[in-house]
C-alpha cells in the first residue's frame, strides 16, 4: 500500500461533480472512452473562491465556452447550467473561502476508440473538482529556470484555446523539478519570453511594468486584471517582446495565475532578480489585486 499524503487533509472527503452528480473522491471517475482520456480532448478553467464569492466566474465561463467553440464541441452546456453545477459542488463541500475549482469540459464519451469527434455521440462531460487550496507558491518568492521546451506558436496550436493537452508545459515543469526550482520560463520559437509552464510573467524596470505579447502564451484572466489595475492606478505598463537578457536584468519579476495569484520571482537561471526580495511595485500590484478579489465576485447562493 502506497503512503499517499494529500497537500490538504481536508480534501480526503470532498465530493466531486461529474455531469451533475456528486461522487466521493475515490468514486469520481470518467469512462476510458472519454475524450479527455483518449487524447486530452477537453478544455478547462481554474476558479478561486474568496469570502463566499467565486472570483471572475463570468470571465472564466466566457473563456471555457469560447475554447469549446474553437474546438468545435457539440452541445456546449449553457452558462446557467455550468454556474449551477459550480454552486452545487461548493455547497456540497461547504467551501466558501481558500478554495480552488478545476472546471473541465471534455468532448465526452466515444462509442469506440479513435480520434474523430464523429465517435462522440453522448455529449460533453462536465467535471467540477473543488478543493481546499490556498495559493500554491511561496509568498516570499519563487525561483525559475529557462526551459528548453518551446511554447506552442499559433500556427501549431493556438494558446488562446485553454485546452487540456498540456504535454509541453508538463515537460517544462519536469525540467524545473529536476533543477530544484518552482517553475520554468518557456520561450517562443523565436527565443523571446512567452510565459512559464503554469503562469503569465511580468517584468519591472525603473517602475515600468512589461509583459510579453499574448502571441504564444495564454492571455490569462489574472494577467488581464493586472494590466487593467496598473492602467487604473497610473502604473506604466506595456506589452512587448522580451529577450532572455532583459529578463535577467529586470528590477522585479512576478508571475500571475488563478492558482498562485501574484508571486514575486527572486531568481532565474541562477541570476538574482533585483534585490532578491519582493519589490515595491510587485507589492503594490499584489495589494491592488487582493483588494479587487476581496470586493468582487459572484456570491455563492447557499443551500
Amino acid at each position: 500500500m502506497r503512503n499517499v499524503q494529500l497537500p490538504d487533509s481536508r480534501n480526503e472527503n470532498i465530493l466531486i461533480n461529474i455531469d451533475g452528480k456528486l461522487y466521493p473522491r475515490e468514486e469520481a471517475k470518467v469512462s476510458v472512452f472519454d475524450s479527455v482520456v483518449q487524447g486530452g480532448d477537453a478544455v478547462w478553467e481554474g476558479l478561486r473562491i474568496y469570502d463566499g464569492k467565486v472570483f471572475m466566474l463570468e470571465e472564466h465561463i466566457d473563456r471555457m465556452i469560447a475554447s469549446a467553440k474553437a474546438m468545435a464541441f457539440a452541445e456546449i452546456p449553457s452558462r446557467d447550467y455550468i454556474k449551477d453545477q459550480v454552486f452545487k459542488t461548493l455547497n456540497a463541500n461547504r467551501m466558501y473561502d481558500e478554495s480552488h475549482i478545476r472546471l473541465t469540459l471534455t468532448r465526452g464519451r466515444k462509442v469506440t476508440s479513435g480520434m474523430s469527434p464523429h465517435f462522440n455521440q453522448y455529449g460533453p462531460t462536465l467535471i467540477v473538482l473543488a478543493e481546499w487550496k490556498k495559493p500554491v507558491y511561496n509568498v516570499d518568492g519563487i525561483k525559475l529556470i529557462t526551459s528548453s521546451i518551446r511554447r506552442n506558436p499559433p500556427q501549431c496550436i493556438d494558446s488562446k484555446i485553454h485546452h487540456n493537452n498540456l504535454i509541453n508545459n508538463i515537460l517544462a515543469k519536469i525540467e524545473a523539478n529536476l533543477a530544484g526550482v518552482d517553475d520554468a520560463v518557456m520561450l517562443d520559437v523565436d527565443g523571446f519570453v512567452s510565459e512559464t509552464n503554469a503562469t503569465n510573467i511580468f517584468f519591472i524596470n525603473n517602475g515600468a511594468v512589461k509583459t510579453p505579447f499574448a502571441d504564444s502564451c495564454l492571455p490569462g484572466i489574472t494577467r488581464r486584471n493586472v494590466i487593467n489595475l496598473a492602467k487604473a492606478n497610473n502604473i506604466e505598463i506595456e506589452e512587448k517582446r522580451i529577450s532572455i537578457a532583459e529578463m535577467y536584468i529586470a528590477d522585479e519579476v512576478f508571475v500571475t495565475g488563478t492558482m498562485g495569484e501574484i508571486s514575486p520571482v527572486l531568481n532565474i537561471d541562477g541570476r538574482t532578480i533585483g534585490s532578491g526580495k519582493k519589490g515595491k511595485v510587485t507589492d503594490r500590484i499584489l495589494a491592488l489585486y487582493r483588494e479587487k478579489a476581496k470586493n468582487e465576485g459572484v456570491a455563492i447562493p447557499r443551500s
